[in-house]
């Protein structure tokens, strides 16, 4: 499991800066996932590269806590390293990943979801809809 700090600052940007700026984190041998942060009227999306992985590699979930925690693991095939030879160098796969993010005040957490496509895992984050309230006009009758 990989350390996560946290602070007290804005959602957005800082908290991706933070958590995504790796130099911080003693991690050996460890590949940190580039990921993608959108911010839309209606919802934030976090795209998240991964490339040969699918659905069954992943495990996002919301903590205790009520923080995003996404989990990837892909175990290495041993078909794979019953080949003939070995590996002088081998980068090619992740092997595990953590990450729990700090969820802004208007995420509806409820109605996350996420899904798998083209190496690219999405997780979709709806804002709690703000509804205006008409305010009321009308006359006053003066006695």
């Amino acid at each position: 499991m990989l350390p996560v700090r946290r602070n007290n600052q804005t959602w957005v940007p800082d908290i991706f800066n933070d958590f995504f700026d790796t130099t911080w984190m003693d991690r050996p041998k460890a590949t940190c996932p580039a990921i993608n942060v959108l911010e839309t009227a209606d919802s934030y999306q976090l795209e998240l590269a991964a490339p040969g992985m699918t659905k069954e590699h992943f495990d996002v979930h919301l903590d205790d806590d009520g923080d995003l925690v996404i989990r990837m693991e892909k175990k290495v095939d041993e078909k794979e390293e019953a080949k003939k030879g070995h590996y002088l160098r081998r980068e090619f796969s992740y092997t595990q990943f953590q990450q729990t993010m700090l969820l802004p005040d208007d995420a509806l957490r409820e109605s996350i979801s996420a899904k798998v496509e083209n190496g690219v895992l999405t997780v979709t984050i709806p804002k709690v809809k703000k509804v205006e309230v008409e305010k009321a006009k009308r006359q006053i009758e003066i006695k």
